[in-house]
């Protein structure tokens, strides 16, 4: 089934406590469309601009379910930029610089042949713009949304509106609770479920794994266990990715997604991401293999198997 995800495209800079890397290929889009191509095609609708260089485009051509078709490039314009800093526990960056390039100009033009995807995963942007690409496919049948603390606090009208309209949603534990007030993962998943209108919402809590609240019920998975922690950038929109490209896969003549579905689709996004941080940007991703996926994926399995 047709999956479609729009969010950004970026170049990061990325400190971590043993190493640096400048002017990486980054971005919401980017890490979900590689993570997804693993299971299903997948399109990109995003914006970059003209110091989006060969080289970009070269790892993307590295991924052959990747469509770049909806990927504008914007000569006169500057990609989204950023740049963080890791400290030693992994769990706490800080944010260096963020230029928003091409994210202050109008959202991308759907291409025509884009009308036709069935499955969106909206990355963290605007909640207006998430509303205005919600609108821009009338043979949609499933739809999903990120979001942040940002637009939590400063755009909840729109959010709310935009809640309303989606099957699902993915946040963190801290999200979470400033969306519903409820400090209890669990019970800030219920009322999401029950009052804001999103059939199943996913909350990720970084090295401790995710829970899953679903109309039909609750699951929860823990993180893959990774030893070696390069840079965990891009591993929250790796793991929407796997999600997505997982159920796209799955659902490729329905859109019954069911609690069982998504459950086990989590379980290929955990394996996936866990990839991610292995190094920085797309290196592993680029470099991996199916029957390392496939090893990892036995691996999990065995690992969350009551003995």
């Amino acid at each position: 089934m047709p999956l479609l995800v729009t969010g950004t495209v970026g170049i990061d800079t990325v400190e971590t406590p043993y190493e640096k890397r400048e002017q990486v290929l980054g971005g919401s889009c980017v890490y979900f469309a590689a993570a997804a191509s693993f299971f299903t095609q997948v399109r990109m609708l995003a914006a970059a601009g003209g110091d989006f260089h060969d080289d970009y485009h070269d790892i993307l051509r590295r991924f052959p379910n990747i469509c770049t078709k909806g990927l504008e490039i914007r000569s006169d314009s500057q990609t989204f930029a950023w740049g963080a800093k890791y400290f030693d526990d992994w769990n706490t960056r800080e944010t260096l610089y963020t230029n928003l390039g091409v994210l202050e100009e109008a959202p991308p033009t759907v291409p025509g042949d884009y009308q036709d995807s069935r499955f969106l995963f909206l990355a963290n942007s605007h909640p207006s713009v998430q509303s205005q690409m919600l609108a821009a496919f009338p043979q949609l049948t499933f739809s999903v949304v990120d979001t942040m603390n940002l637009w939590i606090e400063s755009t909840r009208p729109e959010l709310l509106s935009l809640l309303e309209r989606v099957d699902g949603l993915v946040i963190n534990d801290e999200e979470s609770h400033l969306l519903t007030g409820e400090s209890n993962v669990y019970k800030a998943g219920d009322k999401i479920i029950k009052e804001m209108g999103p059939m199943f919402v996913v909350i990720k809590k970084g090295a401790h794994g995710c829970v899953l609240i679903h109309d039909q019920g609750v699951a929860a998975l823990p993180a893959f266990p990774v030893r070696n922690v390069t840079d965990p950038t891009g591993a929250g929109d790796a793991f929407a990715g796997g999600l997505m490209g997982h159920l796209a896969a799955a659902h490729s003549k329905d859109n019954n997604v069911s609690l069982a579905s998504v459950h086990q689709a989590l379980a290929h996004a955990t394996v996936i991401a866990s990839f991610v941080v292995e190094s920085f940007s797309l290196d592993r991703l680029a470099t991996l293999a199916k029957d390392e996926v496939a090893k990892r994926y036995t691996e999990f399995e065995e690992m969350i198997r009551l003995r």
